[in-house]
């Protein structure tokens, strides 16, 4: 049975219940299915806020190899929507930054993700809420294997907070090799990194 603070590897399909649709998935054959070529498992350690709220806690007491749906109201999931996030807009700010707002298009604005509703006599509505926030969620998963070994569970924090990117292990930390013009918090990683598998974190920029 999987518990809190386990590190695992696991395979998920979410899918938005209203629609149908297919959001996120990490299984080949579904992702051949709405365009996504490559993708892989993730690894997450369990209970730590790396998964949205009722999938990390539904993940507690699972067995490995075995297929699971859950259903998430959007409390559990990515939130209510909140109409104080829905913004009115100048279309001269855009323009200022060479962008022509059309509805729908989505960008990102001061680091936030914002979907453009609508544009009208000068004016643009600017929704700053997640796309699937009031949404109710469905997740299909299985854990495909408990990860054991400290440096895997090292790799698989940079992974979830960095990326894809090369790393290797000295002693008591992990080394990440990153370019120059990345931007990334680092007292997050370090914190995980340290209350979870007792490890330093070491940052080598690429020549």
């Amino acid at each position: 049975m999987i518990k809190k603070k386990d590190f695992i590897e696991i395979d998920f399909t979410g899918i938005i219940k209203e629609t149908g649709q297919v959001f996120d998935t990490t299984f080949k054959e579904k992702a051949k299915q709405i365009g996504i070529e490559k993708v892989k498992p993730i690894r997450i350690c369990v209970g730590e806020g790396m998964l949205v709220k009722g999938f990390d806690e539904a993940i507690e007491g699972k067995e490995i190899g075995k297929n699971y749906s859950i259903e998430l109201e959007p409390k559990k999931a990515f939130g209510q929507r909140n109409p104080n996030l829905v913004k009115l807009i100048p279309v001269a700010v855009f323009h200022r930054q060479r962008i022509d707002p059309y509805p729908g298009q989505v960008l990102n604005m001061d680091g936030m993700i914002a979907r453009i509703s609508s544009v009208s006599g000068g004016r643009v509505i600017t929704d700053f809420n997640n796309p699937l926030a009031g949404k109710t969620i469905v997740y299909e998963f299985r854990i495909n294997k408990i990860i054991e070994e400290k440096t895997e569970q090292a790799k698989a924090i940079v992974e979830f907070f960095i990326g894809d990117v090369q790393s290797k292990i000295e002693g008591n930390k992990i080394i990440v090799e990153i370019d120059k013009k990345m931007r990334f918090d680092k007292n997050p990683i370090e914190k995980k990194l340290k209350d979870l598998v007792g490890m330093d974190l070491e940052i080598a920029y690429k020549k």
